[in-house]
């Protein structure tokens, strides 16, 4: 866990991989709460059976629920004192590589692209990288905006 006193602090730290999560496991349970929160049952993330004559061989994780891990990733990696909220402000690139199969173990690791000033606090862009424990290819990589409001 890297940790930074303030917003200046971690501008400093831009171009630096700031380090890797912990292993985190996708359970079907999870799949399944994802699903239900989004309205997505497409058979290939809920009806295991189906699932099973997949190309897949079993359930996978929706590419959005792997990409809504980040934030809980990132709570690992690094942190800011002096910030009164951090808000999602976008994306700039996402793609989904590899599927997770449920029950796979996957962890992220955080690139600082850059820090830049604006009127509300700073501007964070970050790369992440999602992997799938055992797997040749990354599960996702994205270009995440954040904007981080000093208290």
């Amino acid at each position: 866990m890297r940790h930074f006193a303030s917003i200046d602090e971690l501008a400093k730290a831009a171009g630096e991989t700031l380090g890797t999560s912990d292993w985190v496991t996708v359970t079907q349970e999870t799949i399944d709460k994802f699903a239900e929160a989004t309205g997505d049952f497409q058979w290939i993330h809920v009806d295991r059976e189906r699932a099973k004559s997949s190309p897949f061989g079993t359930t996978v994780a929706h590419g959005y629920m792997t990409l809504a891990l980040a934030p809980r990733l990132m709570n690992q990696i690094y942190a800011v004192d002096n910030v009164r909220l951090r808000i999602n402000y976008g994306l700039n690139k996402v793609r989904f590589t590899e599927p997770v199969k449920s029950g796979a173990r996957v962890r992220m690791t955080l690139k600082l692209l850059s820090v830049e000033p604006t009127p509300k606090g700073a501007r964070v862009t970050s790369e992440i990288r999602i992997e799938i424990e055992g797997a040749k290819r990354l599960a996702c990589v994205a270009e995440l905006v954040a904007v981080l409001v000093p208290a």
